[in-house]
């Protein structure tokens, strides 16, 4: 292993600079390098325990130790798949990975909203490209599900090319795919939420799953800023497909709840604690539209235990988190698994799934926004 190989001093070194009060005193987008090298260099411990049987789910057939994932953007190019399993996440996002390698946009293009516990990113799709990540996937497995999500090149003729090239590539060797068309960092690509360009891209999308002959799940990836009409019009769309379920959801454009907080005006997409009240409203939404039987995964500023468990009642089947690692550091997640737990016993249920929409009705109004969960 590559840790035992260093020095004691420089391991030593190493712990101290990797603890959350030392990366956060980084620049943000060196603070995650340095992570992700403290995961290959086994540096995050191992969990300790076996997830508990409570957190068991199911997943469009796919099964779950637990309902606890990472979410795209932090392991882009599948270089720590392995390590989260490790650590003890139930599925792991890799990507978003675009057909060809891009350096993204111009640095700086990552931002910390230190007091409102958020973060603003115009990264723009930076990734190694397909074929070094499905390398990475095919030589070393993880113990977590991989979803790979899969997204089009900036430059790219025909973006809806590019997501049947993702699908080609990963089918065989993905556990889910998601096909991302809601980051507002690619000009354009939102647009593929509506219209004949959402039935063109399923159509397109779920025609190349087909021809792979593997029965791959195949997630869409949503974005929080839908109006009434335009998530009328997604789930009038996708009733007529056999999409296997929705994300719910990428960042933000709205900088309401960080008006006044510096860097707040910084162009990009919003994340962390200042979305979660949006992207929860937005999954209540989409799961009174979509009835109970499909499939979502619910992200968007999840932070805490109770704030896992209010996605779970405003109708997700899993969650993912991102960005409250950067603030919270690591153990976060085994205090959300903890909090599930909890939470499920409490009410005298079986398994997390029993959790799953108890709420969607309070969450799909907007009483509840402002909540501070």
């Amino acid at each position: 292993m590559i840790l035992s190989s260093l020095s004691p001093f420089l391991r030593n070194s190493l712990v101290r600079n990797l603890t959350r009060d030392g990366l956060l005193a980084m620049e943000p987008e060196r603070a995650h390098q340095a992570t992700l090298m403290a995961l290959k260099l086994g540096l995050v411990p191992p969990r300790r325990y076996r997830d508990a049987p409570e957190l068991k789910t199911s997943l469009a057939g796919l099964e779950l130790t637990n309902p606890v994932g990472m979410a795209a953007g932090f392991d882009k190019n599948a270089e720590v798949h392995t390590a989260l399993g490790t650590i003890g996440f139930g599925l792991t996002e890799v990507g978003t990975l675009t057909p060809s390698a891009q350096d993204g946009n111009r640095k700086p293009r990552l931002f910390r909203l230190m007091g409102a516990r958020g973060i603003i990113n115009r990264m723009g799709f930076n990734n190694e490209g397909h074929v070094p990540a499905y390398e990475r996937l095919r030589l070393h497995g993880s113990a977590a599900m991989i979803g790979v999500n899969i997204g089009a090149n900036r430059g790219s003729e025909d973006f809806i090319a590019d997501y049947e090239l993702g699908v080609e590539r990963f089918a065989d060797i993905a556990d889910y795919l998601s096909i991302n068309i809601s980051s507002p960092n690619t000009p354009g690509l939102r647009g593929l939420q509506s219209g004949e360009l959402l039935n063109r891209l399923l159509s397109s999308v779920l025609g190349a799953r087909a021809r792979q002959k593997i029965r791959v799940p195949v997630f869409l990836k949503l974005a929080p800023d839908l109006d009434q009409n335009q998530m009328d019009e997604i789930a009038a769309t996708i009733s007529g497909t056999d999409l296997d379920g929705l994300i719910i959801s990428n960042t933000t454009l709205a900088r309401e709840t960080v008006a006044g907080f510096p860097g707040a005006d910084e162009a990009g997409g919003l994340s962390g604690m200042p979305l979660f009240d949006l992207s929860t409203r937005t999954l209540a939404r989409m799961r009174q539209r979509v009835g109970t039987d499909l499939p979502i995964i619910g992200v968007g500023g999840v932070h805490s235990a109770q704030s896992a468990l209010a996605k779970f009642e405003a109708g997700a089947n899993a969650i993912q988190l991102y960005t409250a690692f950067v603030f919270e550091g690591m153990g976060l997640l085994e205090e959300i698994k903890a909090g599930l737990v909890e939470a499920v016993r409490g009410k005298k249920h079986k398994t997390v799934a029993d959790l799953v929409g108890s709420r969607v009705d309070e969450w799909a109004s907007t009483s509840i926004l402002g909540s501070g969960l």
